[in-house]
């Protein structure tokens, strides 16, 4: 089966990039067209702390997603607790500009990039 350049752009992507600590995220659907003109999705975790507002993690995203020819749309966000040390994760909170993303996809997303013996937690909670 041949991919498209949008099916490369889209496999391309990191699935997860996120900091240590405690910082502000968003979920991210991108979409590209296979050459069945299908629509073909991923879902991104991106996260930091250098993101004094939601926006400013998903809007240089989107930007550089569109420059690769692919749809991006922003699903919600939150907050992360990332703590390396003691392997764990906690994914709360939302968003007031793009609402609450769906933290338990947000944990299934992050338990495939980060070893087994990391401990997951989310909650609805919080801000």
């Amino acid at each position: 089966m041949v991919k498209t350049a949008g099916e490369k752009a889209l496999a391309a992507l990191k699935t997860v990039v996120i900091d240590q600590g405690v910082f502000k995220y968003v979920l991210i659907e991108v979409t590209a067209e296979d050459e069945s003109g299908q629509e073909v999705t991923r879902h991104l975790v991106r996260g930091h702390q250098s993101a004094e507002y939601h926006a400013d993690i998903y809007d240089p995203e989107e930007e550089a997603i569109r420059f690769q020819g692919l749809d991006a749309q922003c699903l919600g966000g939150g907050r992360i607790q990332h703590d390396p040390a003691r392997k764990y994760i906690k994914v709360y909170g939302y968003s007031l500009g793009f609402g609450r993303a769906n933290h338990a996809r947000v944990v299934e997303i992050l338990q495939t990039a980060y070893p087994e013996d990391y401990t997951f937690e989310w909650s609805d909670e919080g801000y």
